[in-house]
């Protein structure tokens, strides 16, 4: 068999050749594309990665504003210290026990008033539109909104409830733990319930309506064509409610700050409302970025669980 010299193929080296100037084409449009990109890049390393970085850096060191002379790096020692401090513990509890009641609330609550918004009646437009402002109040004016509602002498609620005879006296709303934690819960949910509703009404747009005539056909009542047809497909954007709504609950300081400043006494002293205080009022850096970051962990923890215990459940059979 005679063998053909690579050089008296002129096919191949064409093609081949071809081949190279595609692969330098190729790699030239992806250098042009990261350099294209490489500003925004340097723009979010500057202004989250550092910022990330540097308060975890922080959070490893023995740094006061009121002590700047013992600045030095203790590792460990400020995760160590707030774990076992009475006032983290007492701050850790109150935001179990705050986000618990208010991702229920929520979740039920903006469940309820996607299922309803999502019929169709007349005024179905605009009834979806005032759903909507809560969620455009800031956590601050909200908080301020919600405290004048409870104040004791001039709040709407205890006018409300005296005039309608349930009250014989007006009452201290915000002088009461349990009272308080409630309605810091309550001006929560209030802000944080649309954003909810419109991630569950998109889910809900995207089941097809002949599941729901099928299950018509096969006799399903509401109740079970919520159970087998709504729910499965809901399980998603349920997901993605549950992980946002915790974390924003174990976040939340705004409102509470303004609403009650984390009294009376500890009662609605949050997490989050704990680390701006380490940080502002003790000037408390080391131990300010290690709360930051066991929030952090917190969330994270969660998120991870819910991912596990609903996520994979399946994607969820639909």
């Amino acid at each position: 068999m005679r063998i053909v010299p690579y050089a008296a193929r002129p096919g191949l080296v064409t093609s081949y050749l071809r081949q190279l100037r595609q692969r330098s084409l190729t790699l030239s449009d992806n250098l042009f594309a990261y350099v294209l990109n490489l500003p925004a890049l340097v723009v979010v390393l500057a202004l989250i990665a550092y910022p990330i970085g540097y308060s975890f850096w922080l959070s490893l060191h023995r740094y006061n504003l009121k002590r700047p002379d013992l600045y030095r790096f203790v590792g460990i020692e400020n995760y160590r210290e707030i774990l076992t401090d009475r006032v983290f513990l007492n701050s850790l509890k109150v935001s179990v026990i705050f986000s618990l009641l208010s991702v229920s609330l929520i979740l039920v609550l903006s469940l309820t008033f996607a299922l309803l918004l999502n019929e169709t009646f007349l005024g179905r437009g605009v009834m979806r539109s005032l759903v909507l402002l809560p969620w455009a109040i800031p956590g601050v004016v909200n908080g301020m909104m919600w405290s004048w509602i409870f104040n004791a002498k001039i709040g709407a609620l205890n006018g409300l409830l005296y005039s309608l005879g349930l009250i014989d006296a007006y009452r201290q709303w915000l002088s009461s733990p349990t009272s308080a934690l409630l309605a810091a819960v309550f001006a929560h949910v209030w802000n944080m319930v649309p954003f909810s509703v419109i991630i569950l009404l998109a889910g809900l747009a995207s089941i097809p309506g002949e599941l729901y005539d099928a299950a018509r056909v096969d006799r399903c009542g509401v109740f079970q064509r919520f159970m087998h047809v709504t729910l499965p497909w809901l399980m998603h954007p349920l997901l993605i409610v549950l992980i946002l709504q915790t974390m924003n609950a174990f976040r939340t300081f705004d409102t509470i700050y303004v609403l009650t400043g984390g009294g009376p006494g500890e009662a609605t002293n949050v997490i989050a409302l704990q680390t701006v205080r380490t940080v502002l009022d003790f000037t408390d850096f080391g131990q300010g970025n290690a709360y930051a970051y066991v929030i952090m962990l917190i969330t994270l923890i969660i998120s991870i669980v819910y991912v596990r215990l609903l996520y994979k459940r399946g994607s969820f059979e639909t």
